[in-house]
């Protein structure tokens, strides 16, 4: 059944953002949507999602030292720094520029290991990555905004009001629940039964998600439409590095192909839904960031449909 999901996910993602969309535009039943239901959809998805990142057991992938290597250095280092590049031919927009930053600086933790698999990486090593990338990226984000943005980001410091309770009740407490529960089910049978049926979870949970945004963002997209424009540039151009990077550090970390389709696809997908509540909880003066990150994700799901025939048969093919 997860398979099945799985497989099928970016579509209904994308049937569920053009449904959202056009609901939203005829009829505007985005607006009696409940904040609430929002934000207890997004708590219960991200926790069934670290349910299946293997926090308990982090020390695991620090065995293949190269492979940790080459997504560290490109995760938190190089694609950062292409990033602050590629900000700069953005409008003088500071909420386009949070945006962006936010959903390009959060290496993804969950549909990168399904397109890592579909795309012939090691799914295994993808799978042992997430709680490292998990965890340097959530420590490493106020750090890349107050360096990226500087004066800007200090200047706005009331979204630390908005930002820090949403941080924390959105991901930090999911994620020591599932911490909690990772340690449950490692003493208890019935324990991984329930992991197991919140691995069913987080993709049509996210689809609904999506699909609620989608209805309640439809007046942001069309008032920030002149804005969204660069953005059709910038993140496929983004994603044309992140492939091209990978590669280079394959040769450089000499990592079998496997693994540097695995670094590619890292590299590739970023974590726009768990950024997406962060977004959701600014004033409303920085609300266009929340039209950047679904723009991202669509971008990325066609980017990614690319890539998993490029990248195999083209970029890295089996010698």
């Amino acid at each position: 059944m997860r398979n099945i999901i799985e497989r099928h996910q970016v579509w209904a993602y994308l049937i569920a953002v053009v449904v959202g969309l056009f609901l939203g535009w005829k009829t505007s039943p985005g607006e009696v949507v409940p904040d609430y239901l929002i934000w207890a959809l997004l708590g219960v998805m991200l926790y069934a999602t670290f349910t299946q990142t293997p926090v308990t057991h982090l020390s695991d992938v620090f065995r293949d030292r190269r492979f940790v290597g080459a997504l560290l250095t490109g995760n938190f280092l190089v694609m950062p720094t292409i990033t602050a590049l590629l900000i700069l031919t953005l409008p003088d927009n500071g909420a386009l520029k949070l945006g962006v930053l936010l959903v390009l600086l959060m290496p993804c933790t969950d549909w990168f290991i399904t397109f890592t698999h579909l795309g012939k990486g090691d799914s295994t090593q993808a799978i042992a990555a997430t709680p490292v990338l998990l965890i340097a990226q959530l420590a490493l984000l106020p750090i890349y905004l107050w360096l990226f943005l500087g004066n800007q980001f200090n200047v706005n410091l009331e979204l630390g009001g908005h930002l820090l309770p949403a941080f924390v009740g959105l991901i930090i407490v999911p994620l020591v629940l599932a911490f909690l529960t990772e340690k449950w089910a490692e003493d208890y049978r019935k324990a991984t039964r329930f992991i197991r049926l919140m691995g069913l979870m987080p993709a049509p949970l996210l689809t609904v998600v999506l699909f609620i945004i989608s209805m309640r963002q439809v007046s942001q997209i069309d008032s920030a439409g002149p804005l969204i424009w660069p953005l059709m540039i910038l993140f496929p151009a983004y994603l044309l590095a992140a492939a091209l990077v990978g590669k280079a550090l394959r040769r450089v970390f000499r990592l079998p192909v496997a693994t540097g389709r695995t670094v590619i696809f890292s590299l590739g997908t970023r974590n726009s839904f768990v950024v997406l509540p962060l977004a959701l909880s600014m004033p409303e003066a920085w609300a266009a960031a929340v039209v950047v990150i679904v723009v991202q994700s669509l971008v990325e799901l066609f980017g990614m449909m690319l890539y998993l025939r490029w990248v195999p048969s083209r970029l890295l093919p089996n010698t």
